[in-house]
């Protein structure tokens, strides 16, 4: 057999078993998931706050950690956006061969890498300079903080899809280029840009150790900015961590509402690309 075909085989078998193995986990995790946690599924977990006793088995839901995430991502989604989009403004109007934009983009790699634990511990330290308790704000500022270099790169790199035509085609008409950035490359990139919040969004909501120390936790449905806030992911750490099988159960069927949660926002997200791709410029 010649050695180039050979060694095709050879790098397509080990596609096909690498595609396996993720895919595999993937089943594996979802059905493991479902499984141990079908049975304590109800009606009263996502209608009902916890009630007394919970975690020790006694009844009611988890209705204040649904909506605590809700709150919590949706206010780290709006202050991520207000960082990351004036930012991947800011590295197009250098466009891809300036020194400075390739230093910014650097940075924001490695702030990408870093464990979004270390983000929640600098915010805690923080909050003991100005002796401030665990909130909603404060977990906001945290993940809102963790998910903005995520999110700049994202923006940044759908920005620098657009093709170059478009954009000497708005040079030649006369736009400066803020103008050409603001109208034309992000109205181009605009289908992008939402699955890049979406996806954001689901990485938001699905993370514990940045709001480990700062959101603090709490059975009831915060009123305010300065009231402490519970996370599924949270919710599921605590019931996971008591004795009492019952409420194991519970961990497993909190973990199902939350996976359907990031498979709605993957689902939407492919879909609002796909409707929002009218706005990009034929």
């Amino acid at each position: 057999m010649d050695r180039r075909l050979y060694e095709e085989h050879i790098f397509r078998g080990l596609m096909y078993v690498s595609v396996a193995i993720v895919l595999c986990s993937l089943l594996a995790v979802f059905a493991i998931v479902v499984i141990k946690g079908a049975s304590a599924l109800n009606i009263a977990m996502v209608t009902q706050t916890p009630q007394g006793g919970y975690y020790l088995g006694k009844q009611g839901g988890i209705l204040n950690a649904i909506i605590g995430s809700v709150y919590l991502s949706v206010g780290a989604i709006l202050l991520a956006i207000s960082i990351s989009l004036p930012a991947a403004w800011y590295l197009q109007k250098f466009g891809r061969a300036s020194k400075i934009a390739h230093a910014i983009r650097t940075m924001l790699d490695i702030a990408s890498g870093i464990p979004s634990l270390l983000y929640g511990a600098f915010i805690f330290l923080i909050m003991i300079m100005f002796q401030a308790r665990a909130s909603l704000l404060w977990g906001i500022i945290t993940v809102g903080i963790f998910i903005a270099p995520l999110l700049t790169r994202a923006f940044d790199e759908v920005m620098q899809m657009v093709p170059e035509k478009l954009k000497e085609a708005s040079y030649s008409l006369g736009a400066t280029r803020w103008e050409t950035v603001f109208r034309v490359v992000t109205r181009q990139a605009f289908p992008g840009l939402i699955t890049a919040v979406l996806v954001s969004f689901g990485r938001a909501i699905g993370d514990a150790a940045s709001v480990l120390f700062t959101a603090g936790y709490t059975d009831s449905i915060p009123t305010s900015l300065g009231d402490p806030v519970a996370t599924l992911p949270l919710a599921i750490f605590f019931q996971l961590s008591t004795p009492f099988p019952q409420v194991q159960e519970r961990a497993y069927a909190s973990g199902i509402i939350l996976l359907a949660i990031v498979l709605i926002i993957s689902l939407g997200s492919r879909y609002l690309s796909k409707r929002m791709a009218h706005y990009s410029i034929k």
